[in-house]
């Protein structure tokens, strides 16, 4: 089997994983509050990293032959920095589709969340950077999708949930812009660990001060809450940091797109969610601008001289 298909198996198990994390925090919320759920899942999930860390920074000495620490504040210090700005955005965009969930069908809170890809052109229009033309036809098709999955009358009025998940995909497209600003200055897993550790922490104090934690309802919750921590979180990740080392970018992008469909299918599986033919065109249509947005931009032939 050759790398880039070991990647792509890899990428595609990491889809699933993130896809089926959705019905983890559907079934969550079944025992525990929204903040209970995400800042406990989330603090797991820096905790899984760190062992990661320092196997990467044990690899990374021998074969450099450099016995460097694996966490050294000076050098670290802006993966320290973007950590707590991926946290804070981290924890804004995981709340508000948590309690999104909690209103809305799985498989419709993870079309909606793919969104984000159509956002993150937009927010770059707002900072004066360059955006392919295409983008917009994307933001036409989703905004078409959206319309279709969500709109169940002639109201033109989201519901609730649907309108919680859609502010969590423009929560996400900004921490996805945070990401890129500091992802080439300092190392990606660094920057992941110490967000997860915010943004658990700020739940876990919004937990104490919004909620009633109860020791016997989250002990009852271990399953969703491990599989959103560990899997999702630190497996997940870890994933994709070493399957898109030998990965195509867009065809890693692609796959990683189909997080969404898991979603639907694990919904239908585990919860027993169906959705109407209506609902299921919308699907499709998001399913469309996501992929379109992902394609790689033509590149101009160079003139032929003669």
């Amino acid at each position: 089997m050759s790398k880039k298909m070991k990647s792509n198996i890899l990428l595609l198990l990491t889809a699933f994983i993130w896809g089926s994390a959705f019905v983890a925090q559907k079934s969550g919320m079944d025992y525990i509050e929204p903040f209970t759920y995400n800042g406990i899942r989330t603090f797991i999930g820096g905790l899984v990293l760190i062992p990661v860390i320092i196997f990467f920074a044990k690899r990374n000495n021998k074969q450099s032959g450099v016995n460097e620490k694996v966490f050294d504040f000076q050098r670290d210090r802006i993966a320290i920095i973007g950590g707590v700005c991926c946290g804070i955005a981290l924890f804004v965009a995981s709340s508000l589709q948590q309690f999104g969930v909690s209103y809305t069908t799985a498989g419709k809170a993870g079309f909606i969340t793919t969104l984000y890809v159509v956002f993150v052109p937009i927010i770059s229009l707002l900072l004066r950077k360059r955006v392919r033309p295409i983008m917009w036809v994307c933001v036409a098709l989703g905004a078409v999708g959206l319309y279709l999955l969500c709109m169940t009358d002639a109201s033109f009025r989201l519901q609730f949930g649907d309108m919680l998940v859609l502010l969590c995909a423009v929560a996400f497209a900004i921490h996805i812009m945070v990401i890129d600003y500091f992802s080439p200055k300092a190392d990606g897993v660094k920057i992941s660990c110490v967000q997860f550790l915010v943004s658990g922490a700020m739940g876990i104090v919004c937990m104490f001060i919004f909620e009633t934690p109860d020791m016997g309802n989250i002990l009852a919750c271990w399953l969703p809450i491990l599989y959103a921590g560990v899997l999702s979180c630190g497996v997940a990740y870890t994933l994709q940091v070493v399957a898109q080392a030998d990965a195509d970018p867009t065809a890693a992008s692609l796959i990683l797109c189909l997080e969404s469909v898991f979603a639907v299918i694990s919904g239908a599986i585990l919860l027993h969610e169906s959705m109407s033919p209506r609902e299921l065109l919308g699907c499709a249509v998001i399913f469309a601008a996501v992929i379109i947005s992902n394609l790689p931009e033509k590149k101009a032939l160079p003139d032929s001289q003669n």
